[in-house]
């Protein structure tokens, strides 16, 4: 275990992440590492990329055509790596094989097997084993209730600047599942539960004059918002993978649709929460930091 938390520390000043004293014993290596994965036509790949970043700026790498799954398929891959949050954008040109488009993004590993061990100890399943990609190796797993995410690891290092602010994981849980994700997913993330609010306003889900248990986490993989419901959800909610905090809601709101989005969801509540649908379908809920 000593040389494990060694190796950590070494990738993580490899990668340009300060070590702490909470980052130590865990399998991440830095927010802005952690992307959400977004599949959208190939018809419509080059505009999500330019509506997003012209919604909350940021770099991307070069588009390529590569194939990242075990199975055969080809796909349209290119990184965002906005202030934001970090986004994986695939553009399938071939069916996309199951389970992939099911899992909510990608996690960078210190040690994939080390992460992958670490994660079925904590409770979580191996829904694809290991296997390698063009410039690394991946796994997809499943934490209780249904939630998966993709590991990965990279061949050589990647670096990517530090998030301005960092996006909230959103996931939307029935009540008999929220108790058995929290112990699964608060062990191998190391997230601890900021906030655990019984009865939040219905509002924030676009039902006015209800309540639902809405739980905030932070940890070294990042934030994450779950909401547990009874099921019956009013569009869009539900569909959103990733909430994003912004300095004003309403410029960004008149940026995306200049940029092409919907406003689905108007800001509600004090954090003025709303949520977008990009071209090719993203959709993401904003809200003021």
């Amino acid at each position: 275990m000593r040389a494990l938390a060694v190796a950590v520390v070494a990738l993580a000043l490899a990668f340009g992440v300060a070590p702490s004293a909470a980052a130590v014993p865990t399998d991440a290596v830095g927010a802005q590492y952690d992307s959400v994965h977004v599949y959208v036509d190939p018809a419509d790949f080059d505009t999500f990329v330019h509506s997003w970043v012209s919604t909350f700026g940021g770099t991307t790498s070069a588009a390529a055509t590569t194939h990242v799954t075990p199975t055969p398929s080809t796909t349209r891959s290119q990184l965002i790596l906005s202030p934001v949050g970090t986004l994986s954008v695939f553009g399938f040109t071939t069916p996309v094989p199951y389970p992939f488009g099911t899992e909510r993004g990608g996690w960078l590993m210190a040690d994939l097997d080390a992460g992958l061990a670490h994660a079925e100890a904590a409770g979580a399943t191996t829904v694809v084993a290991p296997f390698d990609d063009p410039i690394g190796r991946d796994a997809i797993i499943q934490f209780p209730g249904g939630v998966r995410t993709q590991l990965y690891w990279h061949t050589t290092a990647p670096a990517y600047p530090a998030l301005r602010t960092v996006p909230d994981n959103r996931i939307y849980l029935s009540p008999g599942d929220v108790e058995p994700f929290l112990r699964s997913y608060g062990e191998f993330t190391g997230a601890t539960v900021d906030s655990d609010q019984p009865a939040a306003d219905g509002g924030l889900l676009g039902a006015p004059g209800t309540t639902f248990r809405q739980i905030h986490l932070s940890g070294p993989f990042g934030n994450t918002m779950v909401s547990v419901t009874d099921g019956h959800l009013r569009y869009p909610f539900g569909h959103e993978l990733a909430g994003y905090a912004v300095d004003d809601v309403e410029v960004t709101l008149m940026k995306a649709k200049s940029a092409g989005a919907q406003v689905l969801s108007p800001p509600a509540g004090s954090a003025r929460s709303a949520v977008l649908r990009f071209p090719g379908g993203y959709l993401a809920e904003v809200h003021a930091i």
